[in-house]
């Protein structure tokens, strides 16, 4: 019997078939995507009319490079970091068990145990030993922010590096903290690979689009395996485009968003423990109950099996979304 499927935030037709109203007129704070979507690009019309060719994806690839300021490797797209995950298995070495910092995005470890690898679940850093062959950490952490320091992860990939282990930093949320990343190592160093998220950042989900950083032999494992053709000449146009673009303003508005969203929090009691540029993780004793009252106002967050007091809020797209949240916040006896 395979591992059960993760819930994952966005469930917005689930949630409104439940709770009633249109999807379209919910406030969907369940995920960690900047609900301010950058505007797209020119796109070519023979970006939607050919097969994807060598020009159009390595002028993808040197502009992620550029981005990510990764000298030593020409980033690989991906259709979605999640596509990454699911060829994470072939890593492993034989007979070793994997470590993933945890709790963190759950995938990770469905997959790995779906492939019949032994997972451990480790708190920490000092928690990894020599039987591990493959390490993934989260950084900075969904869903609770944890950030460790490049020199620490560095360490760690030297250590697991004489053993033949392989360390793996998901930097899904790493666009507002360009000073940590190991972008700038991957593919200088063995045994380090680093996965990018683009559409979190700019506010395009939907596009399905990762990039995946290493030496170059692991790199084209990964696009062997995925096939010819595995992202869309239109993503990898909008990503060369916006890649090339200024930023600054991005960051502008995502830090702006994200000081509203905290203060209609902290207005309303609730003690914020953790969270990235792109979401706040709330603690609260009858978080369940507090999730069913915000669903009833047609409100989605996101709640943890493992954790029944958390509550993980996305960030609001305005002050009309901040003042909707607050009145419904206030309804709720905290």
């Amino acid at each position: 019997m395979g591992e059960a499927p993760i819930q994952h935030g966005g469930g917005i037709s689930a949630a409104a078939e439940r709770h009633g109203g249109r999807p379209e007129d919910w406030l969907d704070l369940s995920t960690g995507i900047n609900p301010c979507p950058v505007p797209l690009p020119a796109i070519d019309p023979a970006a939607w009319h050919r097969l994807p060719d060598r020009s159009r994806l390595d002028a993808a690839r040197r502009a992620a490079m550029r981005y990510y300021r990764s000298e030593n490797c020409l980033p690989l797209p991906v259709p979605g970091t999640q596509a990454a995950i699911q060829l994470l298995p072939r890593l492993v070495p034989p007979g070793r068990r994997v470590a993933i910092l945890s709790p963190t995005y759950g995938e990770y470890a469905r997959v790995l145990r779906a492939a019949g690898h032994g997972v451990d679940a480790i708190a920490t850093l000092g928690e990894v030993r020599d039987e591990h062959g493959l390490v993934v950490v989260v950084n900075p952490n969904n869903p609770d922010g944890r950030l460790y320091p490049p020199e620490e992860l560095l360490r760690l990939r030297e250590r697991l590096g004489r053993s033949g282990g392989m360390l793996l930093v998901d930097e899904a949320f790493g666009d507002m903290e360009p000073g940590t990343s190991l972008a700038a190592h991957a593919g200088g160093l063995d045994g380090l690979v680093v996965f990018r998220s683009f559409g979190k950042f700019f506010g395009l989900a939907g596009l399905r689009l990762g990039f995946v950083l290493g030496e170059e032999g692991l790199l084209a494992g990964f696009a062997e395996r995925l096939g010819p053709w595995a992202v869309s000449g239109p993503a990898l146009t909008i990503a060369t485009g916006l890649m090339a673009g200024d930023c600054a303003p991005i960051r502008e508005r995502i830090a702006e968003r994200k000081a509203a969203l905290d203060a209609v929090l902290q207005q309303a009691g609730l003690a914020v423990i953790g969270g990235t540029a792109l979401f706040s993780l709330v603690s609260h004793p009858r978080a369940g109950t507090l999730f069913e009252a915000l669903c009833r106002q047609h409100i989605l967050v996101r709640p943890f099996a493992y954790d029944p007091t958390w509550l993980r809020f996305g960030l609001t797209p305005d002050a009309a979304a901040d003042r909707r949240l607050a009145r419904a916040l206030a309804a709720f006896d905290t």
